[in-house]
């Protein structure tokens, strides 16, 4: 086996504002990646030869399955992400930015569907997330309907009752008369990091992460 100073630790990144937003956060700590920002290239992966460092960008469901496996040692992602894939990771750091909320949403009247117990209809993108809190929170059986586009519309076409979805500013819960019934746990982007990994390469990853918060409560 190679020694540690030789191995690359490689990145998964969840494509688009979390990758852009941690490419930020690791430069303001020095570690940087030239390749990634060349926008034409067609390269997956991308690397830092100075630092023996490799990134790749995936799909966010991705991100966990990638880390647990070993293909990346660490990984950026939400953590609705990582309550979803319930993949065996260490979550080891809250990055503080990408902020909102899963939530149960729906009509007004709705409201009182949660208080009875009695069976409803739950729409999702989230149906682990979603099945945990009703079962094992709530204690009310459910009946989840995973959908994998606008989950507002199941309230509005009768498809569900209410629907488990992330909420930001709630302005499009507002336009289709919707709203936070209630609140299930605040989300983030979060630093996964492979177990295996982690005894491996238990300095490396270590700096990095106290590193980052520093840098983050300094801001």
């Amino acid at each position: 086996m190679m020694c540690s100073e030789e191995r690359y630790l490689t990145f998964a990144l969840g494509k688009g504002r979390l990758a852009n937003k941690t490419l930020e956060l690791l430069e303001e700590i020095g570690i940087t990646c030239e390749e990634m920002k060349d926008k034409s290239s067609r390269k997956l992966v991308f690397v830092n030869e100075e630092l023996k460092l490799r990134f790749f960008l995936s799909k966010g469901p991705d991100v966990p399955t990638y880390v647990e496996y070993g293909a990346a040692d660490i990984g950026v992602v939400g953590k609705d992400t990582i309550m979803e894939e319930n993949r065996r990771v260490y979550e080891v750091l809250d990055l503080g930015f990408g902020k909102c909320r899963m939530c149960v949403c729906g009509p007004a009247n709705a409201r009182d569907l949660l208080k009875h117990h009695e069976i409803i209809r739950v729409a999702s993108k989230y149906p682990n997330i979603a099945k945990d809190y009703f079962y094992n929170k709530k204690h009310q059986t459910v009946d989840i309907i995973k959908l994998n586009g606008s989950v507002e519309l199941g309230p509005i076409v009768k498809l569900s009752d209410v629907i488990v979805d992330i909420v930001e500013t709630g302005s499009t819960l507002n336009e289709n008369g919707l709203e936070v019934l209630e609140e299930i746990c605040p989300l983030s982007a979060r630093m996964i990091v492979n177990q295996v990994s982690m005894q491996m390469e238990t300095e490396r990853i270590k700096k990095l992460i106290n590193d980052l918060k520093a840098r983050i409560s300094a801001v």
